[in-house]
């Protein structure tokens, strides 16, 4: 649901901008049809007078405005519209050339010739948001602004000047702002369609390895059974026992992150007394702890909280493993817990690679891996986006601090009563609203 409202706040924002847009056009339009007219009136009225001259120059302008209006309105919002606004402005205003510059897109767009500096001279033109018209040379210089924002910059060389010029200006930055929301919506609709199918084929995956996985556990059980094996027999047996735990413990990784990702995981909150969760979390990880010293420290014996206890053990558990998997050879691990003001604050110490800061928040997106070649152990780059989203589930989050002096340490926040659950809409309820 949040991801369908999100989009649909998105696509009703952008066609209300487009609606607003072709108004505001035509508006301009019209406005300049009725000085265009009123301008002719005059122009009539004093043909009877021996100094009467022919159409003011500022009819034809009038009149090309409108016609660049109209051709703006004609061009498909989905494409990039620099090339053709600059090839509409020098044909209909019959200039030398004519120069665009797109900063969101960082493109140039030329009709006309030009030196290859003209990037640069355009860019100048944004920066220092220089707007300016040289009888001399023929040049009119304008930044194209939406609002206070500068998103471009145009160069004409040719008879337009002053007023015409500006408004030319506005008609480029209007169409190249309708493009670029377009260009936004597409690009979040793509993102949530993308997202939402990987979370689809994780579930999916998930859920067919579970059977198999059974099977191959039960046949494992049924071969210990037989009994008489030998020791090269009773070898193979515990290491299918080995493999078919990771295997699970992957898998069940994978349910948790695509539940959390489709928001189809609600926390079930109790109390739950943080010294035993975590003595539980060490325990659970033995095998992978055999050579690593840990060290605990929780500020007292009776600190509590409620939450969800297997979202909690899933976040420790995934801290824990990370620390024994990236912490130097022989140095400990220590696994702290505090209560600060409503909150309970979790951490996870070790000493080996650092991460950048660039990675800090990165880190936790899913699949993302750290950039540094030293911190590349195997992983799926799941489970800290599993950490994340635990945490966010219960109204808590997560971050991390790393340096060479102090080593690494993962945290995590939880307040110390979750935050009211908001239960979805049912269908009657949709039906009345």
């Amino acid at each position: 649901m949040v991801f369908v409202s999100q989009n649909l706040a998105a696509a009703v924002y952008a066609h209300w901008l487009e609606a607003l847009v072709v108004v505001a056009l035509l508006t301009v339009c019209v406005l300049l049809f009725v000085v265009q007219r009123t301008v002719r009136r005059t122009a009539a009225s004093a043909s009877a007078s021996p100094a009467a001259v022919s159409e003011p120059q500022s009819a034809l302008q009038a009149d090309q405005l409108c016609a660049l209006i109209q051709e703006t309105t004609k061009l498909d919002p989905h494409r990039k519209p620099g090339a053709k606004l600059a090839a509409l402005v020098q044909s209909i205003f019959q200039l030398e050339s004519v120069a665009i510059l797109d900063v969101d897109l960082h493109e140039v767009y030329r009709a006309g010739e030009w030196s290859d500096e003209i990037q640069d001279v355009l860019q100048n033109i944004c920066t220092f948001e220089t707007s300016s018209d040289d009888p001399e040379t023929g040049l009119s210089r304008r930044v194209l602004r939406m609002g206070n924002l500068p998103i471009g910059a145009m160069l004409l060389r040719g008879e337009t000047h002053g007023r015409m010029a500006s408004a030319i200006g506005s008609v480029i930055a209007i169409t190249f702002d309708r493009y670029h929301a377009l260009a936004n919506e597409s690009r979040t609709e793509s993102a949530r369609q993308t997202e939402l199918l990987r979370t689809t084929v994780l579930d999916s995956l998930a859920h067919a390895y579970k059977t198999p996985l059974t099977a191959i556990g039960a046949a494992n059980e049924g071969l210990s059974a037989l009994g008489h094996l030998t020791p090269a027999q009773m070898g193979l047996v515990t290491l299918i026992e080995e493999q078919t735990a990771l295997l699970n413990q992957l898998t069940t990784r994978l349910l948790k992150t695509a539940r959390l990702q489709a928001s189809e995981m609600t926390p079930h909150a109790e109390k739950v007394v943080v010294a035993p969760l975590i003595e539980d979390v060490v325990a659970s990880l033995r095998d992978q702890l055999t050579d690593v010293p840990v060290k605990i420290a929780v500020s007292s014996d009776d600190l509590s909280l409620r939450c969800d206890r297997s979202l909690l053990v899933a976040l420790l558990t995934q801290y824990v493993d990370n620390a024994a998997k990236y912490g130097a050879s022989g140095t400990p691990v220590t696994i702290k817990a505090a209560k600060h003001a409503a909150e309970v604050i979790f951490s996870v110490h070790s000493i080996g690679p650092t991460i950048p800061p660039s990675d800090f928040e990165r880190i936790f997106d899913r699949y993302y891996r750290c950039s540094l070649p030293a911190n590349k152990v195997p992983g799926t780059g799941i489970g800290l986006s599993v950490a994340k989203r635990t945490a966010q589930a219960q109204g808590g989050h997560v971050w991390v601090t790393s340096d060479f002096e102090r080593g690494t340490t993962f945290y995590a926040s939880l307040p110390a009563l979750p935050p009211p659950i908001t239960p979805p809409p049912t269908a009657q309820g949709h039906a009345q609203l």
